[in-house]
């Protein structure tokens, strides 16, 4: 029997998937204009994360008083603006008001960095630099997602903190390591969330929850506090709904401090603006062989790139089969893995409590010295001078961006190092490389498979040239308007 209160309830759910599925740049604009508060899109986002995160696990912390307290705050400076129209007083940040959340790897202030385990008990006193940015653009944080330990698998499962699911069906990984972000946002309990990505950790999530997820060039977002994320391999950036939305974060983010290893070249433009420019004819290759060998890719994922194909001609682009010479990157890729998982672990407090398969991981990174960590990023670098030989007659390369699709959630269940890492490749198969050369990629979403879960593509772009990317992403969004679809969560 239906009452009042359920009545009223359905209809407080259907008002708050109305203002949290908006893009987040349509969230800052009703802001603005004083058609909502940033209290009220916190709240919205409390109430749609406390009703359908359990059965999800995207959040390892929600922050609901301290978040209240923010939107409190931004609501009372926008109050302010629109009483003092002076010069001398300064505009609301572009994402003035609107709730996000962070991946837990990032540095938030007064909260644990726990990096997916439990190795960590002490609050850092400050936000890393990516966190500082977003608040200063007048972001609302109001929790840290979750990811498997030091983000070391394309799968969001950890000792410490369960297992996270895929929105569209709880069954199956929302992929990883930033697959708590992923879900989040597909859920729509946030529009937007930061991600990191080391081998494929904002695209594949990106691919298995229908999202849009760019890992932009190396050195484009600062890391700091540390000097980098896995050596040249990690890169920080958003995971979004739209393209749109993921050019504002961008802009946002963009820029590196004294202290990162990497600095990309800045772009020339804000990458929104660069939005209104169409990209004109280009040259696409296509291929659906994998960077990794031994991999074959579904059939799902082979028929969603000869749509996009399809899709791309029908644009006017001019695209044709190649037959990419991928190098093989497995050991620079190595090297830096182990490295990157042995310096985040000896910055922690309780190493004995570091899940085993981390501690597998970790003895086979002592066999790895610093040496061969250098050696491995000279390496990449090579590489990637080969790969830019590949980008002489072609501007943009299509791939898949996973081999396999979402595997059951468990993968990681009572598997040692070397199963985990035999499960893991399907999913790293065409995204890995490119963080070893630093090349910009995105996901892309190409519709839903039979099975009910999203499909993507991969498109990889030149060195410093994310722009041409971006713009072919919102040519095949306008054509085929993802952001439209909304995974049916169910209620735990």
């Amino acid at each position: 029997m239906h009452t009042d209160e359920d009545a009223r309830r359905t209809e407080q759910d259907r008002d708050d998937a109305e203002l949290l599925f908006q893009p987040v740049a349509r969230q800052a604009e009703l802001i603005r204009t004083g058609k909502t508060t940033s209290r009220a899109l916190v709240e919205a986002a409390l109430r749609r994360t406390a009703r359908l995160d359990p059965a999800l696990g995207a959040f390892r912390v929600v922050l609901a008083e301290q978040a209240l307290a923010e939107a409190d705050a931004r609501d009372a400076e926008a109050a302010r603006e629109a009483l003092e129209a002076q010069e001398s007083h300064a505009p609301l940040g572009p994402l003035h008001g609107v709730p996000v959340a962070v991946k837990d790897e990032l540095d938030l202030t007064g909260q644990v960095t726990t990096f997916g385990g439990s190795a960590n008990r002490t609050p850092v006193t400050a936000d890393s630099e990516a966190v500082r940015r977003l608040r200063a653009a007048g972001a609302v944080v109001i929790g840290k997602t979750a990811m498997p330990e030091f983000g070391q698998w394309p799968f969001t499962e950890s000792a410490a903190h369960g297992h996270t699911r895929n929105p569209w069906d709880t069954t199956r990984t929302p992929g990883g390591s930033s697959g708590g972000s992923a879900a989040a946002v597909a859920a729509g309990l946030v529009g937007a969330a930061l991600g990191g990505d080391g081998g494929g950790s904002i695209r594949i999530p990106a691919a298995c929850c229908g999202l849009f997820g760019l890992k932009p060039q190396r050195g484009r977002v600062s890391t700091a506090p540390t000097p980098h994320l896995w050596y040249a391999l990690g890169t920080i950036g958003p995971l979004t709904r739209t393209v749109g939305d993921a050019a504002l974060l961008y802009d946002v983010l963009a820029g590196t401090t004294p202290t990162d290893r990497w600095s990309a070249r800045p772009a020339a433009t804000s990458w929104v603006r660069a939005l209104e420019t169409p990209p004109g004819r280009l040259r696409i290759g296509y291929s659906a062989k994998p960077a990794v060998p031994g991999v074959r890719p579904d059939p799902q994922h082979v028929g969603a790139l000869l749509e996009t194909v399809r899709a791309l001609r029908e644009l006017g682009h001019d695209v044709r089969e190649v037959d990419p010479r991928y190098p093989d990157a497995t050991a620079p890729f190595a090297a830096q893995f182990c490295g990157g998982v042995r310096a985040e672990a000896a910055a922690v407090e309780h190493p004995e409590l570091l899940e085993r398969r981390t501690r597998s991981t970790l003895a086979l990174a002592r066999l790895v010295p610093e040496s061969a960590v250098e050696r491995g990023i000279r390496a990449g670098e090579r590489l990637a001078e080969r790969v830019d030989r590949m980008f002489t007659t072609m501007d943009l390369l299509l791939t898949p961006v996973i081999a396999e699709r979402p595997r059951r959630v468990g993968a990681l269940d009572g598997a040692g190092l070397l199963t985990a890492l035999a499960r893991s490749r399907p999913m790293v198969a065409y995204t890995a490389l490119w963080n070893v050369t630093g090349h910009p990629a995105a996901s892309v979403p190409a519709g839903l498979g039979p099975d009910g879960l999203p499909l993507a593509v991969q498109l990889v772009g030149r060195r410093d040239d994310e722009v041409t990317l971006l713009r072919v992403a919102a040519q095949l969004e306008e054509v085929r308007p993802w952001a439209e679809r909304r995974p049916d969560v169910p209620v735990s």
